[in-house]
């Protein structure tokens, strides 16, 4: 029997898929990609926007196109927010809310079993082993410390999805346990992600506000990571621009191995637009930040989001937000158009943006981060970086070793060099960088 897994969304969905593949590998079953042909298919979806709605669905028809007789299933929040309206698709066979992912290889099991009769029985030694070399294989993994999110912004549907606004947190000694079987396993780099990751501790602290506690359980977690051998670097998933402080940034500067690649996500660059979004910070206090970060580290690669036309959004308010990103100069921006999503303040707006406006906007910022992300990027031709080798590539007829930095910029170097120094993926190793990867 083998099982396939693809993942759409956010760092913590990708961490609860390798947990997952970890239960079906557990049981024998042997993990396959997503493009290969499966018994079972398990799509880990998103529902952060309509957009991703929509993949999820065209994503659950791949596989069922992929192998009509396979068992496909939808996890996650996109089955959340659908409700009991997502079996009605028949490429369905079965769906399963987040809170199910923690015994889901079991459920699913079970039922493809009842429903196949015949297809195939749980696999013995040889494809246990096959899914263990694969997974060895990766260099980086996800590692979700944090659940839920009370921030409710009014365009947001996460908060329902995922806890329903209670914010929950993993012990240190579970993550460091998981960490240390991760390095057993081969990984060099782990990132800690949640859905709100700076409200890491929250729950240890009886409910202390974010704010107050100053990141200092985050940075106890990421120090203790710091000292399991094998590990050599630490990654931070998305953070609240609020967290940054003086003491935090001093804190993970000392700590070996801390990468210095900051998501600060922004939303809005107009001061108007992020109340009326609910998000609690002004575009001054959100550039003090970036000035903090940049005076702290070399170079920090700091990204953010970006929505383009939120309910309301005037002409001038979008100008504002385009000047204010053309200020900041960050190394990457992932700009989305507001997706209306049910059950959000946002939604019930009656100033909605025209879609053409939206598509518009969005084309506006895209064009200007991208001119930013080179300009980042390029900024490390000609320097010696720490690349953290991945996998290889083929570009124009020639192979490339491929893998990235502590600041996540993409570097390649051709395989024939790679070969004649001996590196090889899953090393990290001292490059005179030649080319930067734009993807």
């Amino acid at each position: 029997m083998r099982a396939a897994f693809l993942t759409l969304g956010c760092k913590v969905n990708f961490y609860e898929t390798e947990k997952m593949a970890e239960q079906f590998a557990k049981r024998g079953i042997e993990v396959c990609d997503f493009t290969e042909m499966a018994d079972i298919y398990i799509i880990n979806t998103c529902t952060v926007t309509n957009i991703a709605d929509r993949k999820s669905r065209q994503m659950i028809h791949r596989a069922r196109k992929k192998n009509p007789r396979a068992y496909v299933v939808a996890v996650g929040c996109y089955v959340e927010s659908a409700g009991d309206s997502i079996l009605r698709d028949e490429a369905i066979d079965a769906a399963f809310p987040n809170r199910d992912k923690g015994d889901i290889a079991d459920r699913i099991i079970e039922q493809f079993q009842l429903r196949a009769d015949g297809f195939g029985k749980p696999g013995g030694p040889d494809s246990k082993e096959a899914a263990k070399q694969d997974r060895k294989r990766r260099t980086r993994a996800y590692i979700k410390i944090q659940d839920g999110c009370n921030q409710f912004c009014t365009y947001c549907l996460i908060p329902y999805v995922r806890g329903g606004g209670r914010l929950s947190s993993t012990p240190p000694e579970n993550v460091l346990e998981q960490v240390e079987n991760l390095a057993g396993q081969g990984y060099k780099e782990v990132v800690l992600t949640g859905i709100h990751l700076s409200s890491y501790g929250v729950d240890f602290s009886g409910g202390t506000d974010f704010v107050k506690l100053k990141g200092k359980p985050l940075a106890d977690l990421v120090r203790r990571v710091s000292g399991v051998p094998g590990i050599a670097r630490i990654r931070l998933g998305s953070l609240e621009p609020r967290i940054i402080t003086e003491e935090l940034l001093e804190d993970l500067a000392e700590i070996p191995g801390f990468c210095p690649h900051f998501h600060l996500s922004l939303q809005s660059g107009c001061d108007q637009v992020l109340r009326r979004m609910n998000r609690h910070y002004t575009t001054v206090e959100y550039m003090e930040k970036v000035e903090l970060l940049r005076r702290r580290f070399d170079r920090p690669a700091i990204t953010t989001d970006v929505i383009a036309g939120f309910p309301g959004e005037t002409e001038e308010e979008f100008e504002q937000t385009r000047d204010f990103m053309n200020r900041l100069r960050l190394a990457d921006t992932h700009v989305f158009p507001y997706s209306r999503r049910s059950g959000t303040k946002a939604a019930e707006r009656t100033d909605q943006v025209p879609p053409e406006v939206k598509k518009r906007r969005s084309g506006i910022l895209l064009r200007d981060a991208e001119k930013y992300r080179r300009e980042y990027g390029d900024s490390f031709l000609g320097k010696t970086e720490q690349v953290l080798f991945e996998d290889t590539v083929v570009e124009d007829g020639e192979i490339w070793l491929q893998g990235h930095n502590e600041r996540y910029v993409k570097i390649a170097v051709p395989d024939r060099e790679a070969q004649s120094r001996n590196w090889r993926p899953g090393e990290i190793c001292q490059v005179l960088v030649k080319k930067i990867r734009y993807e």
